[in-house]
């Protein structure tokens, strides 16, 4: 569970936005997402195969520059 304590010195605004930020790294709505539909696993193994491909062109393109 994710969540911060307020400074009394520090506005509503600020404690916010440092809550935002912290729910965002922990990676709880990426998990949500990820959970809420089913898929399947030669999906998931192409997904993931594509997402090497990119990877590795990057780091071609990147070595090139």
């Amino acid at each position: 569970m994710v969540g911060i304590t307020i400074n009394e010195t520090e506005s509503l605004d600020r404690a916010l936005r440092r809550f935002k930020k912290k729910y965002e790294r922990s990676g709880v709505l990426k998990e949500y997402k990820k959970r809420t539909f089913f898929t399947k696993p030669s999906v998931k193994k192409r997904m993931k195969k594509a997402k090497a491909i990119r990877r590795t062109q990057k780091i071609i393109l990147e070595e090139m520059a």
